[in-house]
């Protein structure tokens, strides 16, 4: 059974940080990228981060461009979101997901359609 768990969210004051996982299980993460989405509320869910299988390529979303990293070990079958600055508008619940990839597209680093989701990890950023 192919899964993903996120784990690490909570209840974190503004300014704070948050360190997300996203640990696979029944497969290995070597050949997919991963991203991370999150959906607040009545709102959209949005692409926040993505990394490409080796880790080489990145991308973030504008909106928390210089607050978050990420990162992934392989040798764990883990990804990693690195959240600092937190701001109330981050308050949302994150997804982990991943994307299998071919020779062709292992630098790919995209917030489309996607193989496997985790079930979320709640983030709140509130005084």
């Amino acid at each position: 059974q192919l899964q993903l768990v996120e784990s690490g969210g909570g209840l974190v004051q503004p300014g704070g940080s948050l360190r997300l996982s996203c640990a696979a299980s029944g497969f290995t993460l070597d050949y997919y990228a991963v991203s991370w989405f999150r959906q607040a509320p009545g709102k959209e869910r949005e692409g926040v981060s993505c990394i490409s299988r080796s880790g080489v390529f990145t991308k973030y979303a504008d909106s928390v461009k210089g607050r978050i990293a990420i990162s992934r070990d392989n040798a764990k079958n883990t990804v990693y979101l690195q959240m600092d600055s937190l701001k109330p508008e981050d308050t949302a619940v994150y997804y982990c997901a991943a994307k299998g990839t071919t020779l062709y597209s292992r630098y790919n680093c995209e917030y489309g359609a996607m193989d496997v989701w985790g079930r979320g990890t709640a983030v709140t950023v509130s005084s």
